[in-house]
């Protein structure tokens, strides 16, 4: 099946799901009165055209994922338009995702962008073998940003904590070991890697941002705002 094939494809299968229950549940995001969404429940209404969309256009990708229902949590936290991502496209082979949960459509696309065209090739260039799989320390949680009364990214699903690389050849490259104490080419890597994210994500917060960050690199929402 060639590339139009594939989208419409999805298209067709995307618009199917959300149809199934994959509507917005925030208070006032289309609901005419009747009572709060109940915490923690799938909630089922008309789909949202650019889900389906970004859903088209991470199947055509090659990322292996599962749409998942909405869900509202508490106020300030609720999981929407999101995925379970299992595999990314590399340029040779899948690569696997680890300890991931909830993550909203278009942070997977532009992250399954960047572990191919960002990581992936880096790997090869500087380090010699591709990439095999990245960790994550997850993804949706219902939490504020530390130290303060603002609900974090995280909160929204909007937002994936990577915290090390592991090559096809079993190396393993990890924020907190390696980004200062690494030999001289993985320590590149990851500056490369992490510059490479600026460019896709809206905000990037790395080791040198502060202490909160220095096992992992903080990627969030799309559209390179803020890179430290």
């Amino acid at each position: 099946m060639g590339a139009t094939g594939i989208t419409r494809a999805w298209t067709v299968a995307a618009a199917a799901l959300l149809l199934a229950g994959c509507g917005s549940v925030l208070p006032g995001g289309g609901r005419s009165g009747g009572t709060p969404p109940r915490p923690g429940a799938p909630q089922s209404q008309a789909p949202r055209p650019d889900d389906a969309r970004c859903l088209a256009d991470l199947g055509a990708s090659g990322a292996r994922f599962k749409p998942l229902p909405d869900t509202y949590a508490a106020p300030g936290c609720a999981a929407l338009g999101t995925v379970q991502l299992n595999a990314l496209a590399g340029d040779r082979a899948p690569l696997g995702v680890a300890n991931l949960g909830p993550v909203q459509c278009r942070v997977a696309r532009t992250f399954g962008d960047w572990a191919r065209f960002g990581v992936d090739r880096a790997a090869r260039e500087i380090l010699g073998s591709p990439l095999a799989r990245i960790e994550t320390m997850g993804s949706y949680s219902c939490r504020n940003v530390a130290g303060t009364e603002r609900r974090s990214a995280h909160a929204r699903a909007e937002a994936i904590d990577v915290s090390a690389f592991v090559l096809a050849d079993g190396r393993r490259v990890v924020v907190k070991r390696d980004w200062h104490s690494g030999d001289a080419a993985t320590r590149d890597f990851l500056r490369v890697v992490h510059k490479s994210a600026c460019k896709r994500f809206g905000t990037v917060l790395g080791p040198d941002y502060n202490a909160a960050h220095a096992d992992h690199l903080h990627l969030e929402g799309t559209g390179g705002v803020f890179c430290r």
